[in-house]
C-alpha cells in the first residue's frame, strides 16, 4: 500500500546549502519591496551605522522559515551576522527571541518586512498543523496538506507543514495519481483505474469516492489509496471497515480542529487538510532593534 505521506523522510530543519534554492522566490520578494532602495533607511542611517536586534515572537507559536529569513538578510549584505536562537519545528512561547541580528543598519531594516513575511507566513502554517497533529495524537492518522496554496509558494508552504509535524500530499500533478470525481465521470471508477494504470506504469494510484459503492469498486480494482470525500462520521466508519488493510484510506473535506479527532478515529490513516496552507493565520512576529 503506497501514498505520498508514507514515502517521506523525517523533518530536518533547512540548512545553509538547501536554503539556496530558494534564492530566487526571496530575491524577486526583496525586489518587489525595492528593499535596495530603501529611501527611509538610507536616509537617516549612515553608510557605516551598524545595530544589532533580535526576532521575537509576539504570540506562542512553532517556528517555521528562519533559514529563509537569515537568507534574505544575507542576499542584502553579506557582513550581516544571524545568530538563530532556535529551530524549525520549535514550539516557542509568547515573547521568545528566535534570532539575533547584527550588521549595518541600512541593510537590516531594509530586510525586515521580507524576512519577517517569510518567517510569520511559515511559522503560521506550522502553528496550524501542530495544532491539528496534537488534535489527533494517539490515533495513528496522519495530518498533511493539499494543493491549495498561495501560487508560487507552495515549497515553503509545505516545508511549514512539516515542521508543524504533518505530512505532505502528492507535491504536484506528476508526482502520483489522484482520480478525482471530474476524471471518473463518463468512465466510472473500475475503468478510470484501469486505464490510468496501463498509462502511469510505477505511480501511485488513489481515487476518489463519495460513496460506499465507490470505495467498494475502488478496492475492488486495485487502488493504492482511496479519499473519502466529504463523509460524515458514519459512513467513515462503514468505509474504513471495507478498505481496512487493502488500499491507504485518505478522509477529505470539511475538515476543522472541532471534528478532525472523530475523524481520526473511524481508522483513517490519513486526514488531508487545505486549511492548513489556505486559512492559517500568520504568526506575529517582529523584528525588535536594540537601543
Amino acid at each position: 500500500m503506497r501514498h505520498p505521506a508514507f514515502e517521506q523522510p523525517p523533518f530536518a530543519p533547512l540548512d545553509a546549502q538547501a536554503v539556496r534554492r530558494f534564492d530566487p522566490l526571496l530575491r524577486a520578494a526583496l525586489e518587489e519591496d525595492a528593499a535596495a532602495a530603501d529611501v527611509t533607511s538610507s536616509s537617516l542611517f549612515g553608510e557605516h551605522a551598524h545595530v544589532s536586534a533580535h526576532i521575537v515572537l509576539r504570540s506562542r507559536g512553532v517556528l517555521a522559515g528562519l533559514a529563509l529569513a537569515a537568507r534574505s538578510f544575507a542576499l542584502l549584505d553579506a557582513s550581516i551576522v544571524f545568530t538563530p536562537l532556535a529551530i524549525d519545528g520549535a514550539e516557542l512561547s509568547a515573547g521568545t527571541a528566535a534570532a539575533e541580528i547584527a550588521g549595518p543598519a541600512r541593510a537590516i531594516l531594509s530586510g525586515e518586512r521580507t524576512a519577517l513575511n517569510f518567517l510569520g507566513l511559515m511559522s503560521g502554517v506550522a502553528t496550524l498543523t501542530r495544532a491539528f497533529v496534537s488534535a489527533v495524537s494517539g490515533t495513528g492518522a496522519r495530518i498533511t496538506d493539499t494543493r491549495k496554496t498561495a501560487p508560487l509558494l507552495r515549497a515553503v508552504e509545505r516545508y511549514a507543514v512539516r515542521a508543524g509535524g504533518g505530512f505532505n500530499h502528492r507535491f504536484d500533478l506528476s508526482a502520483a495519481l489522484l482520480v478525482k470525481d471530474n476524471h471518473i465521470t463518463g468512465l466510472g471508477v473500475a475503468a478510470a483505474l484501469q486505464q490510468a494504470r496501463e498509462r502511469s506504469a510505477g505511480k501511485i494510484i488513489e481515487i476518489e469516492c463519495e460513496t460506499l459503492a465507490q470505495v467498494r469498486d475502488a478496492i475492488a480494482s486495485g487502488a493504492d489509496a482511496v479519499l473519502l470525500d466529504n463523509m460524515q462520521v458514519r459512513e467513515l466508519e462503514d468505509a474504513v471497515r471495507i478498505a481496512k488493510g487493502k488500499a491507504i484510506i485518505e478522509a477529505s473535506g470539511g475538515v476543522t480542529l472541532h471534528n478532525v479527532r472523530a475523524i481520526a478515529e473511524t481508522g483513517v490513516d490519513v486526514i488531508s487538510v487545505g486549511a492548513l496552507t489556505h486559512s492559517a493565520p500568520w504568526l506575529d512576529v517582529a523584528l525588535d532593534v536594540e537601543r
